[in-house]
C-alpha cells in the first residue's frame, strides 16, 4: 500500500501550545519534513527564542538549545564554529529577530556564519498580549497602538529580508508565506534550500515566513489568513531577495 502521510520523524507526538489558527505548527512541520528528507536529523542542533515559539524544543525530536532573548544567532553561531559538522538553524519571531536581536542577526550576517535563519513574522507581539513590533503595519492596531501604528510618530516596519540581502555575507534571503497551500509549498523549498546551502558550506541564510496571529489580531482563523495576503503582503513581498552565485550552483 502506499503510504500518501507520515508524521515526520524529526517531530515530538505531544499537542503544541499554540492558539487555534496560528500557522507556527504548520511551519514546524515544514521544517521537521525537510530534516527527515535530508536525513539529517541526528546532526541538527536548533535554537529556541524567547517569544511564542519558546517551547519549541518539546516539539521537535532533535537537539535543542534555549537562548536568552534575541542571541539565538549568538548562539549558534557559537555551536557551529564549536561542532562544524552539525546543521545549526535558529527559529526567531519578530520580536526576537527584529527588535531586541537586530544587532545579533545584524552581525551574524555580516560575518556570513554558515547557519540557517528560520525567521517568523507575525508583524505583532504574541507571547506577551499584541503590543505593536518592527514589524507592526502602518494604521495597524495593537494593544500599544490603540488608535494604529502612526508612522511619524513611531517609524515604518522593518523588511528585515530586504536588510539582509544588502549584506555581503548572506548567501541566501527569501521571504514566504503560509497562508494557502500553494504557498505552504513554496516556503517548504525554501526551507529545503536554506538547509542545503549550509549543507554546502556556502554560508548564511534566512528564510523569512509571514504567519498568522488571529488571537492578537482579533480576527477569526480564516480571516488572519486572508489578513496576511491583503494586508502583510503587499509591504511585505513574498519573493528571492538575494540568491549568491554559490547557491544558484545547488539550485
Amino acid at each position: 500500500m502506499q503510504t500518501v502521510f507520515q508524521y515526520p520523524n524529526a517531530l515530538t507526538d505531544v499537542t503544541t501550545h499554540y492558539c487555534p489558527g496560528c500557522t507556527h505548527g504548520v511551519i514546524h512541520r515544514l521544517i521537521a519534513e525537510t530534516i527527515d528528507e535530508l536525513g539529517i536529523r541526528e546532526k541538527t542542533i536548533g535554537i529556541a527564542p524567547v517569544g511564542c515559539s519558546v517551547f519549541i524544543y518539546n516539539y521537535f525530536d532533535v537537539d535543542f538549545a534555549e537562548a536568552a532573548h534575541g542571541r539565538a544567532p549568538a548562539m549558534a553561531t557559537g555551536i557551529k564554529r564549536v561542532r562544524p559538522d552539525r546543521v545549526v538553524f535558529t527559529y526567531q519571531g519578530d520580536g526576537d529577530l527584529a527588535a531586541i536581536g537586530t544587532g545579533e542577526i545584524m552581525h551574524a550576517a555580516a560575518r556570513g556564519e554558515n547557519i540557517t535563519v528560520f525567521f517568523v513574522n507575525n508583524a505583532i507581539y504574541g507571547m506577551t498580549g499584541g503590543q505593536m513590533a518592527p514589524t507592526t503595519l502602518p494604521g495597524m492596531k495593537t494593544t500599544s497602538s490603540p488608535n494604529g501604528r502612526d508612522v511619524e510618530l513611531q517609524g515604518y516596519p522593518l523588511r528585515m529580508t530586504e536588510i539582509m540581502a544588502t549584506m555581503p555575507g548572506v548567501s541566501y534571503a527569501v521571504r514566504r508565506s503560509v497562508h494557502d497551500p500553494g504557498n505552504i509549498n513554496k516556503t517548504k523549498k525554501a526551507i529545503k534550500t536554506a538547509l542545503q546551502v549550509q549543507l554546502n558550506q556556502a554560508g548564511f541564510a534566512m528564510v523569512e515566513i509571514l504567519s498568522s496571529c488571529p488571537t492578537n489580531w482579533g480576527v477569526t482563523p480564516t480571516e488572519a489568513l486572508q489578513f496576511v495576503k491583503n494586508q502583510m503582503i503587499p509591504y511585505f513581498p513574498l519573493g528571492d531577495f538575494k540568491i549568491a552565485d554559490v547557491v544558484k550552483a545547488l539550485r
